[in-house]
């Protein structure tokens, strides 16, 4: 398997595993307490995750980086869950992407 299909992987087993806490009890699984909590919280938890990840960018090692973007990524597939977004939505979105500039994209984003 190669290393981009292992991360994609593993990322779509945590999403599952993600998924499977809703309901859950949230005396039991932190996961199930960010559901109960609602969506302004998962929100906020992904951009608190996000702004480490920055801070690890420019201050810290990248080890710290590669903790703190696990904690993003994983915060970012309970946001996934909550809004209805499988990886495969994302992942297709980012196949459609593929080959083409980033400033392409971008513009093209701008114009609808």
């Amino acid at each position: 398997m190669a290393d981009t299909d292992k991360g994609q992987h593993i990322l779509d087993a945590l999403y599952a595993t993600v998924s499977a806490r809703k309901g859950a009890d949230p005396d039991t699984s932190y996961t199930a307490k960010l559901f109960a909590k609602g969506t302004a919280k998962i929100a906020q938890k992904v951009g608190e995750e996000g702004f480490e990840t920055v801070i690890a960018a420019l201050a810290e090692t990248p080890e710290k980086v590669a903790s703190e973007s696990a904690d993003l990524l994983y915060h970012l597939t309970v946001l996934w869950a909550d809004q209805g977004v499988t990886p495969e939505d994302v992942w297709k979105i980012l196949a459609e992407r593929q080959g083409i500039s980033g400033i392409a994209e971008k513009a093209s984003r701008s114009k609808d």
